[in-house]
């Protein structure tokens, strides 16, 4: 099973991520950020389809050695036609957006606390509608706990498999 949390900066994905981690047995945490330090002395625009790559390669890797995989990351639409394109069919997948409103992902939560360019860039992607793609599963998080947010990403993974199931 792959699981893609998408959403701006500042929204979750990595917080959920990591209760995902421990809710589901054998699943490892592909955060697509970590890529791009990597060769961080690369442009963004320029590094990104190679972080994307990077991803699909370690992703496809964990599949192999029969691993659950979590990919963080803000999916644009192309680069969701690019994973569904590359992935192999056979493998259950999920997107879902986490969707906080603007004005709560453009404020310093825990111990984060945002730079300017993190800032822009959370406009940026509300902007450009990162926040709300129009594929896979959009999550209001404003008000939610994230116990509460990883407990609707399950139940809509034990809804699929149910209705999966019942179809075979």
């Amino acid at each position: 099973m792959i699981i893609f949390l998408s959403g701006s900066i500042n929204s979750g994905k990595t917080t959920i991520a990591n209760l995902l981690v421990k809710a589901i047995p054998r699943t490892s945490h592909i955060e697509v950020d970590d890529l791009r330090a990597m060769v961080s002395w690369m442009p963004l625009e320029e590094s990104i389809p190679l972080n994307l790559k990077n991803a699909l390669s370690l992703t496809l890797n964990f599949i192999k050695e029969e691993m659950n995989v979590i990919i963080t990351y803000p999916l644009s639409r192309d680069e969701y036609e690019y994973f569904n394109k590359n992935l192999p069919l056979d493998i259950q997948r999920f997107f879902f957006t986490l969707n906080p409103r603007l004005d709560h992902a453009l404020t310093n939560r825990g111990d984060r606390e945002l730079t300017e360019w993190e800032v822009e860039r959370i406009k940026y992607h509300y902007k450009t509608g990162v926040n709300d793609p129009g594929f896979g599963i959009t999550i209001d998080n404003t008000m939610q706990t994230p116990e509460e947010t990883l407990n609707d990403i399950l139940y809509y993974i034990e809804q699929r498999e149910i209705r999966y199931k019942m179809e075979d």
